[in-house]
């Protein structure tokens, strides 16, 4: 198991900036990607972004692309800076890892509880 906690989540205006934090705990050796996605009410949960371990490549989905920056710092900590915020971005947002696999998918191993982002105009 490698358990995730979320923070950082909260209320923004439109246009404001957000930071998430993910830290893992436990045995992270066989960590291939780590991710965000977000769940609106209502919607499906939905890829936001990924950063790749060995090589830290980065993808973004289109929705995102240019205002969010997916970091981390170590083995252990990874980071959503979220800028221009748009009332559209309302979610709960989690983090997540996987062992191997497509970085885009919802097939991840690994699952935090989630942290609420919610944008007001």
């Amino acid at each position: 198991q490698v358990p995730l906690v979320e923070s950082g989540g909260g209320l923004v205006q439109t246009g404001g900036s957000l930071r998430l934090s993910c830290q893992l705990s436990g045995r992270t050796n066989s960590i291939y990607a780590m991710g965000w996605f977000r769940q609106a009410p209502g919607k499906n949960r939905e890829f936001v972004a990924a950063i790749t371990y060995s090589t830290s490549s980065k993808y973004y989905a289109d929705s995102v692309k240019g205002r969010f920056t997916i970091s981390r710092d170590n083995a252990k900590k990874m980071y959503l800076q979220m800028n221009s915020l748009k009332r559209e971005d309302t979610a709960v947002y989690y983090c997540a890892a996987r062992n191997r696999g497509v970085v885009t998918a919802l097939s991840y191993d690994y699952w935090g509880q989630g942290t609420q982002v919610t944008v007001s105009s």
